[in-house]
């Protein structure tokens, strides 16, 4: 990595929110094994690419911290902000306060907007998917499923069907779940690895599922009425964890490596590009924002923050929230 990142918090005097002012010293590094149109493209660029600093203070979020998604206004949410049961919120001018209390003793895990600009957050505790209305901040339970055993990372197609990963962490082992927008709910896999991060391609036409203890990601054809087929193994990591992913516009996978303090990227072929080092060991998930949607936010367990690093393209959820924004 290159030369580090000064960020220090204030805290507002009559919002109580903490307000980010963040110095950058500009690194040099670019870590990882990219492409070389990559190395090129990130050479000749404005600006620095690939490279991670702090966005929040660190402990700014509990080790719970996940998520994370950006709404069609660029704010940022991740779960468990302050202390467990909350959804934070990170707005685009850097501050950070409780966006929404969970209630009972449902914890959130991974987020996503539907089409309609609705929050949903996988509940792992009480077996949910729930919706948050953005306006006036009310949670419903949106599907309950008893057989899930804690559902845990989202995906969504363009068609407002999610698709959730949902792991025994006990046992290793997985399956994965389709809740339609109606609510009702469709086991597509059972007896599978330890299901974590998942994804839906921008065409919308695969879906990729990782298992983290087995380290080891899957992609499925995807049909358009939420069926799965073709089942393949994309990718295996020979060490270390993984978690969360996000696609690009291009259809590559960022994927983060729980353990190894890195994100890397992945081409549709399968084909490492490049891997991101991070400040902290455990980075759970990852989201793309910012103005242009080139803006990675990675929620990371032992730093219990979130890091940032600029790409040169844009996240696919940030492109589909734009385009229902308009």
């Amino acid at each position: 990595m290159g030369g580090p990142l000064v960020g220090r918090a204030v805290r507002g005097e009559s919002t109580g929110c903490w307000r980010l002012l963040l110095v950058v010293v500009i690194g040099l590094g670019l870590g990882g094994c990219g492409s070389a149109e990559e190395e090129r493209a990130a050479n000749t660029a404005d600006e620095t690419l690939f490279v991670s600093r702090a966005l929040t203070p660190p402990n700014s979020f509990t080790a719970g911290v996940e998520g994370p998604a950006v709404d069609a206004a660029g704010n940022l949410y991740a779960v468990n902000y302050a202390r467990s049961q909350t959804i934070g919120q990170v707005t685009p001018e850097g501050e950070m306060s409780v966006f929404v209390e969970l209630p009972d003793s449902s914890i959130g895990n991974g987020i996503r907007f539907n089409s309609a600009g609705t929050m949903l957050v996988a509940d792992y505790v009480g077996h949910n998917v729930l919706q948050v209305d953005m306006d006036t901040r009310a949670v419903r339970v949106l599907a309950h499923e008893p057989r899930m055993n804690q559902p845990n990372d989202l995906a969504i197609g363009a068609d407002d069907r999610v698709y959730a990963s949902d792991p025994n962490w006990s046992a290793s082992t997985g399956q994965l779940w389709r809740v339609d927008p109606d609510g009702s709910t469709t086991r597509l896999e059972a007896d599978m690895g330890t299901t974590n991060g998942i994804e839906v391609a921008p065409d919308g036409q695969t879906l990729y599922v990782g298992e983290s203890v087995q380290r080891t990601i899957w992609a499925y054809d995807l049909s358009d009425d939420g069926q799965i087929s073709n089942k393949r193994r994309f990718i295996d990591f020979p060490d270390f964890g993984l978690d969360g992913m996000r696609a690009d516009i291009e259809g590559n996978l960022y994927i983060t490596r729980h353990g190894k303090g890195t994100v890397v990227k992945v081409a549709p072929d399968g084909e490492v590009l490049r891997e991101i080092e991070l400040a902290g060991e455990n980075p759970t998930n990852i989201a793309f924002g910012g103005p242009d949607g080139r803006t990675a936010y990675v929620t990371v367990a032992d730093q219990g923050n979130i890091e940032t690093f600029r790409v040169n393209q844009p996240g696919r959820g940030w492109q589909m929230a734009q385009e229902r924004a308009e």
